[in-house]
């Protein structure tokens, strides 16, 4: 549902952010310099961390931290300061994507590399790697109702989806090269949209999106305890051993002894009480391409590609925000006296010349245009890719273009990416607004992922609208 326009700007926002909890992000470190070792690090005050952008290793909700490594690097920083002559530091957390993390060590935009999940070295790489848990196993996960194998060669011919920078995508490779020995089908290997991390992986693997995935056994079981469809193959293990690494750069060989001694203390037990919280209030996608929400978007589909064309949009993004707005429901009523299809409200309407909203039609011009309109007065830059331009132009529908854009501006001050929503802006948003707008992107965006998966399909002139999960192409 969208907010109106207003004129008001917004002030800056109050700080609460993890960045601002444990240290403002300074701009960004100069490029190749030089490696800073332990005392370096406690004369300075900071210790700056690049981390998997990944809300499972460095989110944080109410002020409590949520990711894995999160909580480690909080336990490593006080273990640091009770050792002789210890200081306080302050943790500075970088946010990167998995397969940026160690290039950007070498750029020395960072101290040290805290993934959160197994990451591979290069081949003759000169980074120090330092252990900080026991080995883990990569194992297959599916959702209920999924076959999942019984033994790894029940893989052959399957398809997998793996996010990206996974540590399964060698290993399945290796396995294929097994099968092919063998004479058997390969696994069919999908590299999932950059916009989702291993959580969101898992998410539409429960929903029945996508088939099968392959992660860390400890993040699988975590992830079940709240994706209650999930299901984890134990004793399919694709990869053992798999070793949970801190990455430095040479010579950091005080700092990486300092690791190693903190990693062989007793941990503390987590409950992870915040983690179960906040997951409480996450929205699950749903699988939108059953037989009676094919045929609910088929009646629309002429509808939604219409005014696809007209204002220059995907039409399957519209479909998916019709899918999270009102199940493609073109009678339905919200909030606001939010309406139709794409649930806008009137008053929004008005502002771009509708005001009719009771014919689906109206409805979809109304939303279509407005779109159109927050796209092009708050989003046209040509610093923004079309990802990034499609996530902020939705955030901008759910909460208003003003505040999103005073989102960016404090997402800037600290230290984020302010032309990028997923993994930067969202984490400013989701404690400065709430989860709200974040589960509002990341699911419709989850939503155009599935439909774009299926877009031949959904584009025929006679679309399937029976037995439709056997008319997927997952499993080859």
């Amino acid at each position: 549902m969208p907010f109106r326009f207003t004129l008001a700007i917004l002030g800056c926002l109050l700080a609460g952010s993890a960045q601002a909890r444990l240290g403002a992000l300074p701009p960004e470190a100069p490029r190749h310099v030089a490696a800073r070792d332990l005392v370096a690090i406690e004369r300075a005050g900071e210790l700056r961390v690049l981390v998997n952008q990944s809300r499972h290793s460095s989110g944080e909700w109410n002020g409590q931290a949520l990711g894995i490594e999160y909580r480690r690097l909080e336990a490593f920083a006080r273990y640091l300061r009770h050792q002789p002559g210890g200081r306080t530091l302050r943790l500075v957390l970088v946010p990167k994507a998995k397969d940026d993390l160690l290039a950007a060590l070498q750029r020395g935009e960072g101290d040290l590399v805290a993934p959160g999940e197994t990451l591979l070295p290069p081949p003759h790489s000169a980074l120090i790697a330092a252990s900080v848990a026991a080995p883990t196993s990569l194992v297959v996960v599916g959702g209920r109702g999924q076959r999942l194998p019984r033994q790894l060669e029940q893989l052959a011919g399957r398809r997998v989806v793996l996010p990206q920078g996974s540590a399964a995508g060698p290993a399945l490779a290796r396995l294929n090269a097994q099968l092919e020995r063998r004479r058997l089908r390969p696994v069919q290997v999908e590299w999932a949209d950059p916009t989702l991390a291993v959580e969101d992986v898992l998410e539409l693997t429960q929903a029945g999106i996508y088939p099968l995935t392959v992660v860390e056994s400890g993040l699988a079981h975590r992830w079940a305890r709240v994706l209650s469809r999930l299901r984890v193959a134990d004793r399919v293990v694709v990869a053992h051993d798999q070793a949970q690494l801190w990455y430095l750069r040479a010579p950091a060989h005080q700092l990486a002894e300092r690791i190693r001694a903190f990693a062989r203390q007793p941990q503390a037990h987590d409950d992870d009480k915040a983690f179960r919280q906040a997951s409480a209030r996450r929205y699950q996608v749903r699988d939108p391409l059953q037989a009676h929400d094919r045929k609910r978007l088929a009646q629309v589909r002429p509808l939604l590609q219409r005014y696809a064309k007209a204002y220059d949009f995907d039409w399957l993004t519209l479909a998916a925000m019709a899918y999270k707005e009102s199940g493609l429901d073109p009678h339905a009523r919200g909030a606001g006296r939010a309406a139709g299809l794409l649930q806008i409200t009137p008053r929004a309407a008005r502002s771009v010349g509708v005001r009719n909203l009771h014919s689906a039609e109206d409805n979809v011009k109304a939303a279509t245009r407005y779109l159109a309109r927050l796209r092009r007065e708050f989003f046209s830059s040509p610093r923004l890719t079309e990802r990034e331009r499609r996530a902020f132009t939705l955030a901008a529908y759910n909460l208003g273009p003003e505040r999103v854009q005073a989102l960016r501006a404090k997402a800037r001050k600290q230290g984020l990416d302010g032309d990028r929503w997923f993994f930067q802006v969202e984490r400013i948003a989701a404690e400065e607004v709430g989860i709200g707008v974040v589960n509002y992107v990341a699911s419709v965006n989850k939503y155009r992922v599935a439909f774009s998966r299926e877009r031949a399909r959904l584009e025929a002139p006679a679309v399937a609208t029976t037995n439709a999960k056997g008319a997927r192409h997952e499993d080859g």
